[in-house]
C-alpha cells in the first residue's frame, strides 16, 4: 500500500542515485520489489521523480543567488520579510502537484485528504480525461517497421 514508508523509500532510492550521477529512475508505481504496482503509487513517484530532478539540479552560485548585499542590508539581528530580495525569491522551491503544505486548518476544510487519496484521485482523473498526443507519422512509420520485422523473424523461426 502507498503510505509513508514507500514514499521515504522511494524517495531515497530515488535521490542517492541521482546525486552520483545515475539518469534513470526505475520502478516508478512498484511496490512489494514489483510483486505491486499501484497507479496511485505510480502518481505519487512520478512527483518524487520530478522533484528529486529539481534537486539534482542543483542551485545557482551567483550574487543574486548567494543575497549577499540582502544579507548585510538585514544585518545579524535585521528582519529579512522586510527585504525586497526575499519577497523576490521566497518562492523559489520545488512545486509538487499534489504535497500539500498548506497549514493545517486549511488542509482540514478542504477535506483532510491525504497523499495518497490525493495521488488515488489523479490517476483516476488522468485515466478519465487524458488524451495523448498521436505520434508523429515518421514514429509511427518507424514502429510498423520494427513490428514487421519481428513479425516476420517469428514466422521465419516457426517454419
Amino acid at each position: 500500500m502507498p503510505d509513508a514508508q514507500a514514499g521515504h523509500e522511494k524517495t531515497l532510492t530515488a535521490l542517492l542515485p541521482a546525486m552520483a550521477g545515475a539518469d534513470l529512475i526505475y520502478g516508478l508505481g512498484m511496490l512489494e520489489s514489483g510483486v505491486t504496482f499501484s497507479l496511485s503509487q505510480l502518481v505519487m513517484d512520478n512527483e518524487i521523480a520530478y522533484m528529486v530532478k529539481e534537486v539534482v539540479k542543483g542551485i545557482a552560485l551567483n550574487d543574486e543567488s548567494m543575497a549577499t548585499e540582502a544579507i548585510k542590508r538585514a544585518g545579524s539581528h535585521g528582519n529579512f520579510v522586510e527585504i525586497e530580495h526575499t519577497f523576490k525569491h521566497m518562492r523559489e522551491q520545488s512545486k509538487p502537484q499534489l504535497i500539500d503544505r498548506r497549514k493545517r486548518e486549511t488542509w482540514a476544510s478542504a477535506g483532510e485528504k491525504d497523499y495518497e487519496q490525493r495521488a488515488r484521485e489523479k490517476a483516476l482523473s488522468i485515466l478519465k480525461n487524458h488524451k495523448p498526443e498521436p505520434l508523429p507519422a515518421e514514429v509511427l512509420s518507424g514502429l510498423s517497421s520494427i513490428v514487421r520485422q519481428a513479425e516476420k523473424e517469428l514466422l521465419e523461426k516457426k517454419q
